[in-house]
């Protein structure tokens, strides 16, 4: 079972969470000035989650993600560089520019995508499960996967059918329910008939555990028993990381329903302010500036070098042969 991360899987992660947070303020930039391709769905105080959870998961581990997805790909070790291109609609896009910044995956991160769908990424992952599962058998493996989902795919029937037949099959997957309070523009409230999604769990057969998704630690901690307990065998588990959205569904999204004391108690609980600070006794303030900094200065570097790159042409995707209907 695990421990706590040591200390500099602390700083790693905190380095992570800060280039994400400067990642989706430098998009919100970009989309004002007409740079990006659509909406982008930002996760701006959600951090802790994404980074915390793909953490524990390696390469041969297979993660699916959702629309607000930036901290599952960066925590899943996908580079900054093909993340930004591929939102900037660049040829160099870890997808070719084609797939946009819902829809972004990489096979040797083991990133099989984020989903447009709202809750798609959860029977994906069930079914990367099994064939984990067959593989393991075969091979003696311990791989697992995980879906990162929020709490309006909570409410999906795929999500009940997913958990259902997991917990039947004993299919080494993790299922980490990002509650950021919102589906879309509607709260939690209006949409569920209990407030702590996870006591759905029992349901199933399979543990469920609350977390503070602002505490990047509780979630690693949390999240890595579950993906010890899938690694032994042992089948599924569900963790309900409790966070915030602290922006707009999109940047489209004029807001206005979100409470101004809700936002204030929330910014209050920041999640990088608080990897800080639980870092301040192990680690000097000026390593702990540079680390911070530098995961800045890694993010706009990505962001200078793609807007540099070429666009995607038809030429380099077209078919080697004109396309013909059979009959016709």
């Amino acid at each position: 079972m695990r421990n706590s991360p040591t200390v500099e899987e602390q700083l790693d992660m905190l380095g992570r969470m800060v280039a994400v947070r400067h990642l989706e303020e430098r998009l919100g930039e970009l989309h004002k000035a007409g740079k990006t391709r659509g909406p982008i769905h930002r996760c701006d105080g959600q951090e802790a989650v994404g980074i915390g959870a793909a953490a524990l998961l390696d390469d041969e581990d297979l993660l699916t993600s959702t629309h607000r997805g930036h901290a599952h790909y960066v925590g899943k070790g996908v580079g900054l560089h093909p993340i930004v291109a591929e939102i900037l609609g660049r040829e160099t896009g870890a997808c070719g520019g084609r797939a946009g910044h819902m829809l972004i995956a990489d096979a040797a991160k083991g990133l099989l995508g984020g989903n447009a769908i709202v809750g798609g990424g959860i029977p994906a992952a069930t079914g990367f499960a099994m064939t984990l599962q067959m593989k393991n058998r075969a091979d003696g493996g311990q791989r697992v996967a995980m879906c990162i989902f929020g709490d309006g795919a909570a409410q999906t029937g795929i999500c009940h059918e997913s958990m259902n037949i997991a917990a039947l099959w004993k299919l080494p997957v993790v299922f980490v329910l990002e509650h950021n309070q919102y589906g879309l523009t509607a709260h939690h409230s209006t949409q569920s008939s209990v407030p702590d999604l996870s006591v759905r769990a029992a349901g199933y057969g399979m543990p469920g555990e609350i977390v503070d998704g602002n505490d990047v630690v509780a979630v690693h901690r949390a999240v890595g028993v579950a993906v010890d307990r899938a690694r032994r065998g042992e089948g599924p588990s569900l963790v309900e990381a409790k966070t915030y959205r602290m922006v707009g569904f999109s940047t489209s999204d004029v807001g206005g329903y979100q409470k101004d004391e809700d936002l204030a108690a929330w910014r209050e609980r920041d999640p990088i302010l608080r990897a800080r600070a639980m870092l301040a006794d192990s680690v000097a303030a000026d390593r702990l500036d540079a680390v911070m900094a530098a995961a800045r200065e890694e993010v706009d570097t990505a962001i200078a070098r793609a807007l540099s790159d070429p666009m995607p042409t038809f030429a380099d995707h077209a078919p080697s042969a004109p396309y013909t209907v059979a009959g016709a």
